[in-house]
């Protein structure tokens, strides 16, 4: 019988990020406590910014990001949001979208598989994802649920599992 396999990734789809950030956008120009203070968030060429004209309504605005994340089912693991600077009479924050899994954190993983995970599973790193195969399909099972229970920094998908 051939092996089962499945890959590890960390990928965030665009339109999901874009879509959150539209309904953030949306609802800062609406609420009452982002009046008249130059609240706004949008695209900056592959980052986020978002500024307002003090420190505590810029947390605000990437406070409703978050949560706007949230509801679309992205890991805020994937979100890599700086720290409010500032620029004039404004403060901005730049974050970006993390995809990819490093070098590093392949071989992290890697070596939980190994260390923690059934024997006969073998873990092969592939470019920026993580190939995980073995003979028995409860073995696979294991190992993603060995995974969702690791406090990771980072977001991971399971995809192509065969």
């Amino acid at each position: 019988m051939a092996d089962s396999s499945f890959d590890i990734v960390s990928k965030v789809e665009r339109q999901e990020v874009d879509n959150a950030l539209n309904q953030a956008a949306r609802e800062i120009a609406q609420r009452y406590d982002f009046k008249n203070v130059g609240a706004s968030i949008g695209w900056s060429g592959e980052r986020i910014e978002m500024k307002a004209t003090s420190e505590e309504r810029v947390k605000a605005v990437l406070d409703v990001f978050q949560s706007k994340l949230i509801k679309r089912n992205i890991s805020l693991k994937a979100l890599d949001a700086g720290e409010p600077q500032a620029s004039g009479k404004e403060y901005r924050i730049y974050a970006s979208i993390q995809e990819g899994i490093s070098q590093e954190n392949a071989k992290k993983v890697s070596k939980i598989i190994r260390d923690e995970g059934p024997k006969g599973v073998k873990a092969q790193i592939q470019g920026d994802e993580l190939r995980v195969s073995s003979k028995s399909r409860d073995d696979l099972q294991a190992i993603i649920a060995l995974l969702k229970g690791k406090d990771l920094d980072f977001a991971l998908q399971f995809v192509n599992y065969r």
